[in-house]
């Protein structure tokens, strides 16, 4: 929804709820879409926004959960948390398996435990339970176990037939086709199925050679593998290679979606379910250890300084570019370990093409540093009148830009190596480094060319 049309929107809720005008306030709460629904409630203060989820969860459930669903699971369930587990065991059965149990595994452990005892005596209750007993992040926790599928001897049309009378499937994007013991043998595209004679079967139509995914892979290489075959869906088969579900190009968004910002928050050192609005004791127990380390790192660094201690009281001039060097390195190691995290995510970059992509990621670390070097040198000198404090301000740049280049590089696929999340570890070592040998080779040089430089006094 546009920001203007969600503002006028906004206002026109808080408004109504003003004057207790619930009737007008839900029927303009249907007129929305569930994605602009989610956006609305986002911008609700908590109080106006359970309200106007408790109006419209009375009068259209459906709607209701559709927009809980484009809100997250983490901020659904905090505005289901109150309710009985009998309500939200309604509730849910408005959504399909695999959101359901998204939902619920942010509920309260005790809640979460008495939904999901109501929910195994239900006739389809069944299956949000077998999806949580996946693992967290695998093509099981987000499959939709209710797949559309046939036998291989049926015709195409007593398949379309079937297809016809399906009314509690996910959205059939392909047929898949099972042998007597469920396993996946093919699939038909609906092109194809439409375009045959109704008595060819199904295995005569069939494609053999799909693309399929196992109920433990990891969701982000799911979604790497609809992204690079251009997939609509995807099935999930288990061990034996049996259909239990499929998973939706929509589920896949998502999982782009949450994957990203959680490597955009690793890199800043934030966990991935800080949010803005998230109670500030909480955000400062997430992010407070992250901080500690860096405290502890910058320490390290600071021992440099103290190591060229006598240098800098001859030249103070020096300390006023330490910080030059040091964050120059810092920015340009960003900038690597930003694209080279990207790589590893996407698939890009493996060992096997690691010395191509360090030999390129050193030559520009390079460049940039004889560009930023050359200018930080002619300010140095022009500010300090000291050609030589130029200098050395343009090769400490060259020397820890490089660095930064090889560093960003390389801990990202080391870290990914001993099983670490590149994304969570690589910016504190890499900051380290680039402060670390910053000042070494600022004050490492300075030290070497003193008898040249302005010292004071």
């Amino acid at each position: 929804m546009p920001q203007r049309k969600l503002d006028v929107v906004l206002d026109s809720v808080k408004r109504l709820m003003r004057m207790g005008a619930t009737a007008n306030l839900v029927n303009l709460l249907q007129k929305q879409y569930p994605a602009d629904l989610a956006q609305l409630f986002s911008e609700l203060p908590d109080k106006e926004r359970q309200t106007a989820f408790t109006l419209l969860a009375e009068r259209n459930s459906k709607l209701a959960m559709e927009a809980l669903s484009e809100l997250g699971p983490e901020a659904a369930a905090a505005l289901l948390r109150d309710r009985t587990a009998e309500e939200i065991v309604k509730l849910t059965q408005e959504l399909p398996s695999d959101d359901a149990a998204a939902l619920i595994d942010y509920l309260p452990e005790e809640l979460s435990s008495a939904v999901l005892e109501l929910l195994q005596k239900r006739p389809a209750g069944g299956d949000v339970g077998e999806l949580l007993e996946y693992a967290e992040k695998t093509a099981g926790r987000i499959m939709n176990p209710k797949v559309f599928a046939l036998a291989e001897d049926i015709t195409a049309g007593e398949a379309i037939t079937a297809l016809q009378g399906s009314r509690d499937v996910e959205v059939v994007f392909y047929l898949y086709v099972i042998d007597v013991r469920r396993h996946l043998v093919g699939v038909v595209s609906l092109r194809r199925l439409l375009l045959v004679a109704p008595d060819t079967p199904l295995k005569r139509i069939m494609t053999t050679d799909l693309i399929s995914v196992r109920a433990d892979m990891d969701q982000e290489e799911v979604a790497r593998l609809v992204a690079s075959y251009n997939l609509l869906a995807i099935p999930v088969v288990d061990e034996e290679n049996k259909l239990v579900g499929v998973i939706t190009v929509d589920d896949v968004i998502d999982v782009i979606k949450d994957e990203a910002t959680e490597d955009v928050y690793r890199l800043a050192g934030v966990a991935g379910d800080d949010r803005v609005f998230t109670p500030a004791a909480e955000s400062l127990r997430k992010r407070l250890p992250w901080l500690l380390i860096n405290l502890a790192t910058a320490f390290l660094a600071a021992s440099v300084v103290g190591i060229f201690k006598n240098t800098i009281d001859k030249v103070v001039a020096l300390a006023i570019y330490m910080p030059v060097v040091a964050g120059m390195g810092g920015n340009a190691a960003t900038q690597t370990l930003t694209v080279i995290v990207r790589g590893i995510a996407l698939g890009e970059l493996t060992w096997g093409n690691t010395r191509k992509a360090l030999f390129k990621e050193a030559t520009v670390g390079i460049g940039n540093g004889i560009a930023c070097g050359v200018i930080g040198a002619v300010v140095a000198w022009l500010f300090s009148s000291d050609p030589w404090l130029g200098g050395i301000l343009a090769m400490a740049m060259i020397i820890n830009m490089f660095v930064a280049a090889t560093a960003g590089t390389l801990i990202p696929l080391m870290l990914r190596a001993l099983k670490v999340d590149p994304a969570l570890a690589s910016s504190v070592f890499i900051t380290t480094l680039t402060d670390v040998f910053g000042f070494f080779s600022f004050l490492g040089l300075a030290q070497v060319f003193l008898k040249y430089l302005h010292q004071s006094g």
